[in-house]
């Protein structure tokens, strides 16, 4: 009877091993090959540092990975928000938020679009269609349409460009309403 039994258990256990064989155009019908060479996540929370030193934190409510070596990048299809933190790494400086982003690994950088805002520590606030981030150099840059907002004045221009902590910038084709005794100051940024 033990004997019978083990034959049993030895050809169920064979017959089981024989059905987990996969058919491959079964399994490349089920996924496409889009689908393996993407990774989503959702309510992610990245942080970046430099020697146990926070430099920023970026929190989206979704982060698609695309995985192609070639061009791998992140998208964030339904917005981010960006804190940027001071030297010690204690304080926030700046914030960025937009509606779509796209993070290239193999260029460091991101491409930010669609309802851009970005707040300064001095509270200076700047709106924008379209902002490129370039990591390694910690530069921020655009050729549209741009305005910045102080307490005080409102600056509209054509490009702008500054370092990703917004106290060093520059705008290209200016116009708007400026005070007169801070035109050589906004010259100099």
């Amino acid at each position: 009877m033990i004997f019978m039994r083990n034959i049993f258990y030895i050809l169920l256990g064979l017959a089981l091993l024989s059905a987990c064989e996969n058919d491959m155009s079964e399994v490349n019908r089920l996924f496409s090959k889009e689908e393996t060479q993407v990774e989503t996540a959702i309510g992610v929370e990245m942080l970046y540092s430099d020697s146990a030193i926070l430099k920023l934190r970026i929190v989206a409510p979704k982060l698609v990975r695309h995985l192609d070596q070639r061009e791998a990048y992140q998208e964030f299809p339904e917005g981010l928000q960006v804190e940027f933190f001071s030297e010690d790494g204690k304080t926030v400086t700046s914030r960025l938020t937009a509606n779509y982003a796209e993070r290239y690994e193999n260029e460091n950088k991101f491409i930010i679009q669609d309802s851009v805002v970005w707040i300064s520590e001095q509270g200076e606030r700047l709106e924008s269609e379209e902002l490129i981030w370039e990591e390694e150099t910690d530069r921020v840059h655009t050729k549209k349409f741009v305005v910045i907002r102080r307490p005080d004045e409102i600056i509209y221009g054509h490009g702008f460009e500054s370092n990703q902590k917004f106290t060093q910038w520059r705008i290209r084709a200016i116009e708007g309403r400026i005070k007169a005794n801070n035109l050589m100051q906004d010259f100099k940024n």
